[in-house]
């Protein structure tokens, strides 16, 4: 499977994930919220920042459903959905990762027909992939 690339700005993003927070870089300066982590603000040209916590609760903005073929690691698990999560508390910012039934399940636990934009969801983190998961909230 793959594993994430970290680098210096990002690093932080990943480390609080694997606590089971989601935080997002903020500008320190103007409070902005960022992401992808940079090490500039691109509204005041700050260098300071934070990481401040989220609430970890969004809405499916879009998704894909990938077909064959993949990687060879992803082929057996399809068919899988990758959401794109806009926050509910960063609503200009959007992340990427996989929808699963519950924290650590199968990429392919969730049936791609259950899947809805505009449906809320919550962040898990997976320790098994080390990746970013988003599993359906109930009402």
């Amino acid at each position: 499977m793959l594993s994430p690339v970290t680098d210096a700005d990002g690093a932080p993003f990943w480390r609080y994930a694997a606590q089971g927070e989601l935080r997002v870089q903020t500008c320190a300066g103007c409070e902005t919220p960022r992401f992808p982590p940079r090490p500039c603000c691109p509204h005041c040209h700050s260098f300071e920042s934070i990481w401040r916590r989220t609430s970890g609760l969004g809405r499916i903005w879009s998704y894909v459903v990938p077909h064959p073929p993949l990687l060879p690691d992803y082929a057996a698990l399809t068919p899988y959905t990758v959401a794109v999560v806009e926050l509910a508390d960063a609503p200009h910012i959007r992340l990427v990762g996989n929808l699963v039934a519950a924290p650590g399940a199968p990429l392919d636990s969730l049936a791609p027909g259950r899947v809805r934009i505009g449906a809320r969801v919550r962040f898990a983190y997976d320790e098994g992939s080390g990746l970013a998961q988003w599993v359906p909230e109930r009402s």
